[in-house]
């Protein structure tokens, strides 16, 4: 099954630092036409597209979140160098003359700076870097830095789409992989003329990086009796892993996530994923991610009494780095997957054994 690479580049490459997802959200909204019988904001900013089910005696939510990893600026020098702090988890050892965006008043490009090797002391040579020790250079002085810039504006990675062999690389798949794989969804269920078994809330959330906080509020209006948690998982297949820190494989098709540091999936939501990816004839991985958690959780717990809970996970290498890779047929089954658990919910014995 191709995938539309066009489209999945304009969701990665549009800006969406946690709450400052103004960018990504306009162009969700406006993927959404068409596809959804009622769209709306809620008060923290996620998207909540509802699509109707054959019946409403039950409810069932995705979950995929629209923000990136970014940075947010703290000060501007006397010669024009921007300091910032990290909004969400960064690897700082990958951020040396990485290309960012400043989105002040309008936006401008910069690029991360450190102390050059060549006058580095052995100690520092050997240290390993800190936030703290880079800045933004924008080529501009301070004056005219204070024109655009101040103290509160989000950073932003710049990093076009490549495709490379089989596979996509670009900033931001975490998690615009699975806002992608969210709008395919219900574009497939559109094209396919197939009706969800319950109402079906695709919801793009907001401020995942920073503490879950959309997917925990929009869990809680919404209350589903289904869940399920769409975001990128590890793929450690690289020279100098070792099996058991593999995770999951590029190419080894959707990942249907066991358990990671936030969640245990529920038993019977795990059963029936893998049955539905047989039946479909859906190429599959289980995942088990030993650090990290996902809005699974809050799908999970943000329910009176709790929901059946599961994840469809995109495997993904040099995750929360400058630049991120997956694998295009895996971010094809992984749509293939959803759409069929959806509208096939209804089919299953939920009954505890």
């Amino acid at each position: 099954m191709p995938i539309d690479v066009s489209l999945l580049s304009r969701i990665c490459e549009a800006p969406g630092a946690p709450g400052s997802e103004k960018q990504i959200r306009a162009l969700v909204l406006a993927e959404l036409a068409g596809l959804a019988d009622e769209v709306r904001i809620d008060n923290l900013g996620s998207v909540v597209a509802l699509k109707k089910g054959r019946s409403s005696a039950k409810k069932t939510m995705a979950a995929a979140h629209m923000d990136e990893i970014g940075f947010i600026v703290t000060h501007v020098d006397d010669k024009g160098f921007v300091r910032f702090n990290p909004v969400g988890g960064f690897d700082p050892k990958t951020l040396t003359a990485q290309r960012v965006i400043l989105h002040g008043r309008e936006d401008i490009f910069g690029v991360m700076g450190s102390k050059p090797v060549h006058i580095m002391t052995a100690d520092e040579k050997n240290k390993v870097p800190q936030i703290k020790d880079y800045f933004i250079d924008v080529g501009m002085s301070k004056e005219d830095v204070d024109k655009v810039v101040e103290v509160g504006d989000f950073i932003t990675r710049h990093s076009p789409l490549m495709e490379l062999g089989e596979c996509v690389n670009v900033k931001s798949l975490d998690n615009r992989a699975s806002v992608f794989v969210l709008l395919e969804t219900l574009r497939e269920l559109k094209n396919s003329m197939r009706q969800p078994a319950y109402d079906f809330y695709a919801v793009f959330t907001v401020q995942e990086e920073v503490g879950l906080r959309g997917a925990q509020a929009s869990t809680l209006q919404i209350q589903p009796d289904f869940s399920f948690g769409l975001d990128t998982t590890i793929a450690y297949d690289v020279p100098g892993s070792t099996p058991q820190e593999r995770c999951t494989g590029l190419g080894d098709g959707a990942a249907i996530k066991l358990m990671d540091a936030s969640v245990i999936c529920d038993f019977r939501m795990i059963e029936f994923m893998k049955a539905a990816a047989k039946r479909h004839q859906i190429k599959w991985q289980p995942e088990i991610l030993a650090a990290g958690g996902t809005d699974t959780a809050s799908l999970q717990r943000m329910v009176g009494g709790g929901s059946i809970a599961g994840a469809v996970s995109i495997p993904t290498r040099h995750i929360h780095q400058s630049i991120e890779s997956c694998h295009k047929q895996d971010i094809a089954a992984c749509i293939l997957l959803l759409a069929a658990c959806v509208c096939e919910l209804d089919q299953h014995d939920w009954k505890f054994q």
